[in-house]
C-alpha cells in the first residue's frame, strides 16, 4: 500500500498518525502474556495419537527451503511458512481492512523467488488501478483543499476535482517510478518482507530502515535507490503539470523528503499489520 504525498508536511503528517496509534495497539498486545508469538507445531497427531517420524530426506531444512536455481537468497529468508500455521506471527493478508492493497507485502520468514519484469509492472498497475486507490487521493485531496494549500486550484467541486487528479497521478506516477521502472533498471526487489520477530523497536527500526535498504533480485540487502531516487524523480515529474508558483526549489524538495516519509510510515505499518490484525480480529483476514 502506497500513501500519496501532499503538498504541505503538515498534511502529510496526518496519515502517520494512524500508523502510530496501531503500532502502540499491536506493542500493547505483544507485551501481553496472553499473546504468544511462539509458531505452532505444524505436525499432524496420526490417528493412533502418535507424531509421525521425520524421514532423514525431509528432516534438514537447508535442503527442502534452499533451491538450487536460487543459490545467492540469504539464509535467514530460506524457511518457508507453514500452510498449516495462517494468522501466524507475521502473516500478511492481501489486503488490509479487506479494502487497501497490502500486495506487495511478504509474510515472515517466506522466500520467494526474483521478481521478473512483468512482476513489478503487476504491483505498480495494481497499487495505481486497484479499486481502493482512489480513497487516500481522495482523502489527501480534501485535506489540501480545506488548507488551500494550491491556491490556483480555487475551491468548490470543480476546486477539489483539481486537487483530486493532481494528487491520483502523483500517486501512481510514484508507484511506476518506484515499484516498476527503477527496480528494473537497478534489479532491485520493491516487495517488503516483514520481520515479524523480535522486541517492537527492533521491528520499528527494521521497518523504518527499508526506505534506505532493500534487497536486489538476488536476495542480497542493498541501497535503496528505487525509494530514494524514484520518489525524486516522481517529486520533479509533478512540477509538470502543478502551477508555475509551485514549481520551486523548495516544494520540490519538501515533496521529495514527504514521500520518503510517508512510505517508511507504511513500511512501519506493514511490519505490524500482522500483529494488529490478530490484536483486533483474532483471524486472518482474506480478501
Amino acid at each position: 500500500m502506497k500513501l500519496t504525498a501532499s503538498r504541505s508536511v503538515c498534511s502529510a503528517n496526518l496519515f502517520l498518525l494512524p500508523f502510530l496509534f496501531f503500532c502502540g495497539s499491536a506493542l500493547a498486545q505483544i507485551s501481553s502474556p496472553s499473546f504468544s508469538t511462539a509458531v505452532p507445531n505444524t505436525l499432524q497427531t496420526t490417528s493412533t495419537g502418535t507424531t509421525p517420524a521425520i524421514s532423514d530426506s525431509s528432516s534438514s531444512l537447508g535442503d527442502a527451503t534452499q533451491p538450487a536455481e536460487y543459490p545467492d537468497a540469504p539464509q535467514a529468508a530460506q524457511a518457508v511458512a507453514s500452510p498449516a500455521n495462517p494468522g501466524g506471527p507475521g502473516e500478511q493478508t492481501k489486503r488490509i481492512l479487506g479494502i487497501f492493497p497490502n500486495f506487495r507485502a511478504v509474510s515472515a520468514n517466506v522466500h520467494l523467488p526474483p521478481q521478473t519484469v512483468k512482476d513489478k509492472f503487476l504491483t505498480a498497475t495494481q497499487d495505481s488501478f486497484d479499486y481502493s486507490s482512489i480513497f487516500l487521493p481522495a482523502a489527501v485531496a480534501g485535506i489540501n483543499q480545506a488548507t488551500n494549500s494550491t491556491p490556483e486550484f480555487h475551491q468548490g467541486a470543480a476546486g477539489y476535482g483539481r486537487y483530486f487528479w493532481h494528487t491520483y497521478v502523483d500517486q501512481a506516477s510514484e508507484n511506476y517510478m518506484m515499484e516498476f521502472i527503477l527496480p528494473t533498471i537497478t534489479r532491485e526487489d520493491n516487495r517488503y518482507y516483514t520481520l515479524g520477530s523480535g522486541g517492537f523497536l527492533k521491528r520499528a527500526g527494521y521497518s523504518l530502515s527499508r526506505a534506505v535498504i532493500t534487497r536486489n533480485d538476488s536476495g542480497h540487502e542493498t541501497f535503496n535507490i528505487s525509494e530514494v531516487v524514484g520518489s525524486g524523480a516522481a517529486a520533479g515529474i509533478s512540477n509538470l503539470y502543478y502551477p508555475q508558483s509551485e514549481r520551486t526549489f523548495s516544494n520540490t524538495a519538501s515533496k521529495w523528503g514527504t514521500n520518503v516519509g510517508i512510505d517508511a510510515g507504511t513500511f512501519l505499518f506493514h511490519e505490524f499489520w500482522p500483529d494488529i490484525n490478530h490484536a483486533l480480529f483474532h483471524s486472518r483476514q482474506g480478501n
